[in-house]
């Protein structure tokens, strides 16, 4: 009998096979989180511990420690052009008014009441009020009331007005106000400062500032089929409906300009009077309750109109004829005479009889002036002597 041990030569014979324990399997969330808390760790040794306690004393500083760009501060500095339009605002805001009318439009075989709102800016302590022609109707409006800053209203009424610049004085029964001061609009520049103050859109925005550079100068715009105003401010500062009237100002908060139009058509093209063409209107209408301005003496028109007219063609391609000589006029003591084509006076070129109207604005009581005169084809020099026709 073989007394081999069975069980030994079986546990010898076969392979033994081990049970290993099942595997353990860890969720998506077990690695997120590991990750998470390693991206942390890092990122506080490498911003904070790192710079702080190891560069320099364990581990060598990285070039971009050395080199400061790490370190970089970024500085941000408001421009000087924001101080100064507040700065400007602040002077002159309490000067500028708002202006409500109330006109009288005929409509076929009735008549209705038409309001308006425009801007206006005060130009003396006493009352006096500069403001744009068509604000006040042209001088048609039948009620017109002044909004100070205050929250106050006084009733105004027109002093003086002239439709071919676009330019109006009213009054109110005021003392003590806030006045705006005049600048100089002889020196301007291309691409100077310039703010608007007005009440844009009505009285909702009343004195909204605006701020831009002067675009241009000595432009000339076609108001109506019958009026174009020449050598005006044009600015790419927001001039909107509301807005006329009110003041253009320089970087010292100085009135350079009256706000009168705007390009409906395109962005960024609004347009003001000179300050310069209107100071000795003023000076005569707070001296003397009114402007009248001198004349030449003469009733005249465009070359252009007249050879349209009566279908002919004159010898000067611009310029006004004259059609009659008033007497005792200054015309009439310079021996012009009708049929006379006045071209320039004083070397400025004269367009139609609205430009030669606006060119008397330059002269005062007494003053010489040169007119260019084309008479029977021929080119003359006449001097005359400029006077009121009121004396």
């Amino acid at each position: 009998m073989d007394d081999r041990n069975f069980d030994n030569e079986y546990f010898v014979d076969r392979p033994v096979v081990e049970k290993k324990p099942p595997k353990k399997r860890g969720g998506f969330f077990s690695y997120f989180l590991v990750a998470l808390i390693a991206a942390l760790i890092g990122g506080l040794v490498s911003s904070y511990i790192a710079p702080n306690y190891l560069y320099g004393k364990v581990l060598p500083v990285p070039e971009i420690y050395k080199s400061g760009v790490a370190n970089e501060q970024i500085n941000i500095t408001p421009k000087d052009d924001i101080t100064t339009v507040s700065a400007v605002a602040k002077k002159t805001i309490s000067s500028v008014v708002g202006i409500t009318t109330v006109e009288q439009v005929r409509e076929f075989f009735w008549v209705r009441d038409v309001e308006g709102v425009g801007s206006g800016v005060i130009v003396d302590s006493n009352g006096y009020i500069l403001t744009n022609s068509h604000v006040v109707g042209d001088g048609n409006a039948k009620r017109i009331t002044v909004l100070f800053e205050d929250g106050s209203k006084k009733v105004g009424r027109v002093l003086w007005y002239d439709q071919s610049i676009d330019l109006a004085v009213v009054k109110v029964d005021a003392k003590g106000l806030p006045v705006a001061e005049l600048g100089d609009s002889d020196i301007l520049e291309v691409g100077q400062l310039a703010v608007a103050i007005g009440n844009p859109l009505g009285l909702d925005f009343q004195r909204t500032v605006t701020s831009g550079i002067i675009s241009g100068l000595n432009r000339t715009i076609k108001v109506d089929a019958h009026n174009i105003i020449e050598d005006l401010i044009q600015t790419d500062a927001s001039i909107n409906p509301g807005n006329s009237g009110g003041p253009l100002l320089n970087n010292k908060g100085e009135v350079i300009g009256i706000n009168t139009a705007k390009i409906q058509s395109a962005e960024g093209l609004g347009f003001s009077i000179p300050i310069n063409v209107v100071k000795p209107i003023l000076k005569q209408v707070i001296k003397e309750g009114d402007f009248e301005p001198v004349l030449i003496g003469i009733q005249g028109v465009e070359v252009e109109r007249y050879e349209a007219a009566l279908g002919i063609e004159l010898s000067a391609d611009e310029g006004v004829i004259v059609l009659e000589v008033l007497a005792n006029s200054p015309a009439e003591k310079a021996n012009l005479r009708p049929g006379d084509i006045i071209t320039k006076i004083n070397d400025v070129k004269i367009a139609d009889m609205n430009h030669l109207k606006r060119e008397m604005f330059k002269f005062k009581e007494g003053d010489k002036a040169i007119l260019t005169v084309i008479r029977d084809g021929s080119e003359s020099k006449v001097e005359i002597t400029l006077f009121s026709m009121k004396r």
